[in-house]
Order: C-alpha cells, then structure tokens, then sequence
C-alpha cells in the first residue's frame, strides 16, 4: 500500500523558475470546434440530463465493504446524518447536475498560440457523450478499461469521462511507464482501447500490442500519424465515430449504472512489486468531491468561478481529484498547463491563469524556494535588509496566529509579500496545498514568512485522494491536518508515544484492488477499516503527523524499531546541502546512511547532471569550500563539506532518544536520486528495495570498516 496522495512528480523538475516560458499550442481551435459544433444536445441527451441529476440506485444485495471483482458493488458506509448521509451519485448525475446550474459557464482551458481558448460546461458534457459513443462504436464492453496514457490536456479528461459514461473503466497511465509496465496495467483491465499522447507512447503501446488479447483500437490525440495501421485512429477520426451515432444505447448504459460500482482504476506505482489497480466508484468520486470542496470551502461558480491549474499527472487520484472532480462539483475552470510545465513554463502559466487554489509537491515548493533564494542573493543590500525584515515579520505574524495583524505586517504585506505572490502567480490564490511527500519544515517556513501557508494534504489512492486536510483556520506545521468530514481516523496498536498505523473510515474507501483478493484483505479489516500502512499519531487537537510507514520500519540487530523518515529529515533540516537521505540499519548492529548532494537537472531527461545548485554553490562559499560540483565533493574529496555533514548529523545525533538511533556511519553518494535512475517513483516516493541494491557495496563497506565516518 502506498502513500500515495502527499502527491507526484512524472518527469523533471528543472528551471521551474520565474523566468517567461515559451508556449506551445497543443489542441487547434477549430478541431474543438469541429467536436462541439455538429454536437447538438439531443432530445433524448436532454431528458437523460434532467433524469439523471436525481439520486442514484444502490443495490440493495451489497452486504460487504469491498469486493475485487470487475462487476461488483459494494456497501457503502453511510450514516443517519451529516455527510454520511448524503445519497449517493453517478458521475454522469454529478455532471448533469453541473451542466444545469453551470452549463454556460467555463469548464476548461488550453493554449492555442498566444490564446487561451475555453470550453463551456455544456460543451464539455456534450463531447463526453460523443466519447463514449465512439468508445461504445469500436467496441468497448461494459467493466473493461479504456487506457489513457499522456500529459494532462481536454482529450485526456474527455476520453476519461467518456470511458465512465460509456460503462467501461477509466485508466490512467504513468507516462514514464515501460512498455512492460503499460502492458501490465492494460492486460490487467483488459483494456479494449487505447488513448495515447503523441507517437512517442504510441511506440510503447505498438511494441506490446500482439499480448494484449483484449486490445479493440488505439487513439492518438496530439500530432499527426506517421503512419496508418489498422485500428489506430486520430482524435479527430475517433469523434466523427460518435458523432452521428444515436444516443440510446448510451442512454440505456447510463440508466443502468450504480453508485457503488466502480468506474476507475487508479494503479499504485509498483514500488515492491506488480502495481495494485484501486477500484474507485463512482460515489468514492463524488462524495469525496463534495465533502472535500465543502471543507476547503470552494465558491460555486455562480458566487465567484474557482479557478485550477492541471499539470500534476493525471494517473494518480490527487491530480484527478483536484482537476476533474472538485472544479465539476463547484462548476469551476480547470487550465492545462504545458507538457514541459515542471521543467520551466508551470510559473509563466501561473502568472497567465492566476488560479484560485495550487497543489505542489514539496519539490515544486522547494524549486520555487530555491529560485527565490537565488534572485534574492543577487539583489542589492537594502532590497535584501527590507527582505530579511519582512519575511521575520510575516513568520511569527503567522507563527502567533495574530487575527489582528500588526502595523509592521501590513507595512511588510505592502511592501513584499504583494509582489512576491504577483510574482509568483499566486496573488489571488486563497489556498495553496502540498502533499505526497513529506515537506521540510524549512520549506514550511520559508513560504510561511512570505505570508503563503502551505496547507498539508494526507490520503492515498486507496482513500480517493484525501483523508486529512490542514486549513487556514486550523493548522500546524509538519500536520497534515484533520480528518475531512464524514470520515474517521483511528491509530491501530499505538505505543507509549501515542504512534501506530493510521487506518480510515468513510465513503472516500475504495471497493478493493482488481483481481487481488489477498492483498485486498490485507488492507480492509473485517471491519472495514483501511489499513494505510502509515505511522502516524494525534496531538491534543486532533491534529495527525506522519511518523513513518510500517513496512520501511528499521529493526536492528539488537530488536529496536526505527522509523527511518523523522531521522532523515533531521539530516535533511541539520545539513540543507543534502538532498536525499536514507537510512540504513535493518538487521544491523548500527544505523548508517546514505546522502545525495543537492544539483543541477536535467531539462529534457529530468536526470541529475554533477554540477550544483545555486543553493549548493552559496552553501559551499559559506563554508569556504570552492566545490561546483558534486564530484568534487561525493566520496570524502571535499573535507570541508565532509567536516559540515558530520557537524549536521552530530546535532540530529544528540536528539536521539537513544544510542541505536545515531547515526554512525554516512557517505555522499556520486549523484543524486531521479525518477529516470529508477531510485524514485513516479510520485517521488523512495525506492528503498531499489537503493539497497544499487549501492550494496558501499553498504556492506559500512559494515566492514571500524566505526568512524567515511
């Protein structure tokens, strides 16, 4: 099981700066038109939007909490009041329900040249139908998949959607899969088509197509084809498919439908093993869209039209969540962000879109940070002095949780923290979110003294996206919050310091993994409480902090258990050079670790190059070493780098609660951890099985060798 929703990155994270970017026009105008305007909402499309917008029907024969079959229901866990009550809905109920109240407003936007074009709520469910009518045409079953495999953009929503409508799965695929690992998830579902990006993920798809049994067509939906092949089509062929087909059949699928059936797999990245396929139903989407939107208090769009920015990857739940489901219940806009957002255009599109709420990863954050940091060395002495002032005004401003805010704030306010969040794009966001990953409390406080809170998410994909959420009225740092409403945590087995595993309770539960009985029942008590696999613990407020997950727990040779994350994150807080940090010691007479210095990225292969950051290089000066690059300094060449790290983990040394926990031995590893090195995940999650293996020499040289730092 994954810690899936504290969130993910595809691809590098490079040059996510401040500078302009270059945009790149993706989806013709006039291809959306040619969707949209042949596309008359038809009589019978108009009665199924007012029949479908009333309750759904839940079978009644459901009597268990989940279930691993394709076709199956589950019961869902509702209570007599609050929002455990609230009846339950099909996708298709909580769209039509959006087209009527927000049917003329905008839905979604993209870059064409130097124009956003939009899409209108009405337009959007009319093209969905179509999908799933061309879907239905070439020959998709009811419970097999239609797999979605490219960077987030209008086609990928709608064949999403389409998919749903049309009663097949909607399945996301990481586009830094194998064809291997495409396979994989597509024979899992049993995939009758295929969405593709561009020719490059048409390539991975081509290269395993004869084992795929069930495969029906292929659809391309950017570039032209470079060559034809039977069964491939483009996006604009795959429309003209549905266009003129009647709608009774669809209508027919649609009526059918049940809230407590599934409608999407979200597969887990596949740390330990074959990715797990998450059946999600379609009440997971649409109560845990309606409770989340409730308790971040979004505006329906009749009051004041939330606005979202989508360039998280679309294969796991958060960005789906964040990008689909939650602007549809609220009738927000959601804009796409270039493919090349993450390495340089996401600042350029924010400052374009100005969205009303942002979701980062802590890398994106810190990317933002260190860019910052970088601008600001470069400034003249008093624009820093008036900096330094505001920024220690803006933390413990923020820190004291002052409703009244002081003279010196507001004169801070007037004089930076505008023009940092104009900068940024950020001025009119009232919500900005992190998640997927542990964030560093540096980071925290850095934006934090900028006067931008970052508010923690915590969930999985096996809870639909969140569980808990951090809001500005009631937040702590390093907390991921409080359980959203409806929903309840419970620390299972906790020891004396209150720490145990996180378990979760609420409609936002998925029904089961696909055709996986066992590990399902490893995750679902028989109460039906979802296990996470998580450390975690209260404080006095309710308050849930992440400790660690249970299957990376460390127990030494000696018996003690040791949740390797609070220490490497002390390492990474005690030592800001260091990038990565992982601990070692399972069945070990003694902890060691291993470090990655902080460098530059790759722009276009997202790998990590030798030369330092900008940060690096500052921190180096600051030590008098002359180091540019992490050569210079991996293996104990740089002795006065080597002399601050041990200086660090002699700080986090004299924090532990006891002598198991020091750190004894450590080095610094020849180049950093990436997703294309196969250290990290697509969400940026460690690798550890990966790592121990890549660098077993030098851990096993730990172990050889008296102790004493390398």
């Amino acid at each position: 099981m994954t810690l899936d929703y504290r969130f993910f990155i595809s691809n590098s994270f490079a040059g996510l700066g401040i500078q302009l970017g270059v945009y790149q026009a993706y989806i013709a105008q006039d291809v959306v038109n040619a969707w949209v305007g042949s596309l008359p909402l038809s009589w019978t499309a108009a009665k199924s939007v007012k029949k479908n917008v009333k309750e759904g029907t839940v079978s009644n024969q459901a009597t268990e909490f989940w279930t691993t079959h394709r076709n199956g229901e589950v019961k869902l866990r509702m209570g007599e009041s609050g929002p455990e009550a609230k009846p339950p809905l099909t996708v298709n109920q909580m769209f039509t329900s959006a087209v009527e109240r927000f049917g003329n407003y905008n839905a979604l936007g993209w870059k064409e040249g130097e124009q956003w074009k939009t899409m209108t709520y009405k337009d959007y469910y009319k093209t969905c139908r179509t999908a799933a009518k061309g879907f239905l045409k070439l020959g998709l079953k009811q419970y097999h998949g239609v797999g979605i495999l490219g960077f987030n953009s209008v086609e990928w929503f709608i064949a999403d959607i389409g998919a749903i409508l049309a009663g097949g799965f909607a399945v996301g695929i990481y586009t830094t899969n194998s064809p291997e690992a495409c396979q994989y998830v597509a024979e899992n579902c049993q995939a009758n088509i295929l969405v593709v990006e561009n020719h490059k993920q048409l390539q991975k798809i081509l290269q395993v197509q004869d084992r795929l049994p069930h495969l029906k067509a292929i659809i391309q939906y950017k570039d032209e084809l470079k060559e034809k092949k039977p069964n491939l089509y483009t996006w604009a062929e795959f429309m003209e498919l549905g266009r003129d087909e009647p709608d009774a059949q669809l209508d027919d699928i649609i009526s059918s439908q049940k809230p407590n059936q599934c409608c999407t797999l979200i597969y887990t990245s596949g740390t330990t093993g074959h990715p797990k396929g998450v059946m999600l139903s379609h009440d997971n989407l649409t109560w845990t869209a309606f409770v989340t939107g409730k308790d971040v208090s979004m505006t329906d769009a009749d009051k004041l039209q939330e606005v979202i920015v989508s360039y998280l990857p679309l294969s796991h739940i958060a960005a789906q969540m964040i990008d689909i489901w939650l602007p549809m219940k609220a009738g927000g806009v959601t804009y796409f962000a270039e493919p090349d957002a993450l390495k340089g255009s996401l600042a350029n599109t924010l400052r374009e879109i100005r969205p009303t709420a942002f979701m980062g990863v802590p890398r994106v954050w810190e990317k933002m940070q260190e860019k910052m940091k970088s601008i600001g060395a470069k400034s003249s002495t008093v624009r820093r002095k008036v900096a330094s002032w505001a920024k220690d005004v803006g933390l413990q401003t923020n820190l004291n949780k002052m409703e009244l805010k002081p003279l010196n704030f507001r004169l801070a306010k007037c004089l930076v923290f505008r023009k940092v969040r104009k900068a940024l794009g950020l001025d009119r966001c009232t919500r900005c979110y992190t998640g997927a990953a542990p964030i560093t409390k540096d980071t925290l406080e850095f934006f934090l003294s900028l006067d931008i809170p970052l508010f923690e998410l915590y969930g999985m994909s096996e809870s639909s996206g969140p569980h808990t959420i951090s809001l500005p009225d009631a937040f702590r740092l390093i907390s991921c919050g409080k359980v959203i409403p409806g929903c309840k945590t419970k620390i299972f087995n906790p020891d004396a310091d209150g720490n145990g595993e996180i378990c979760f309770w609420g409609r936002h539960v998925f029904m089961g993994y696909l055709n996986m009985p066992d590990k399902t029942e490893e995750a679902l008590d028989a109460d039906g409480w979802l296990h996470s696999g998580d450390l975690g613990k209260h404080d006095q407020d309710d308050f849930l902090f992440i400790t660690g997950r249970i299957k990376e727990l460390i127990i030494t040779a000696g018996g003690e258990n040791i949740p390797p994350v609070p220490i490497e994150d002390a390492v990474k807080e005690a030592v800001p050079l260091v990038s990565n940090a992982m601990l070692i010691g399972d069945k070990r007479k003694f902890l060691s670790m291993l470090l990655t210095i902080k460098c530059e990225v790759n722009n276009e292969t997202g790998a990590p190059e030798d030369e330092l950051t900008t940060e690096a290089l500052d921190l180096c000066r600051n030590l008098g070493s002359n180091a540019t690059r992490v050569s210079e300094i991996a293996g104990g060449r740089d002795r006065v780098v080597y002399a601050a790290i041990q200086d660090g983990i002699n700080r986090v040394n004299e924090k532990a609660t006891s002598n198991a926990q020091r750190i004894q031995k450590w080095t610094v590893l020849e180049k950093d951890f990436s997703i294309p090195g196969g250290e990290l995940g697509p969400t940026m999650k460690l690798k550890r099985p990966v790592v121990m293996k890549m660098y077993k020499d030098q851990i096993e040289n730990f172990y050889k060798e008296p102790l004493s730092p390398t």
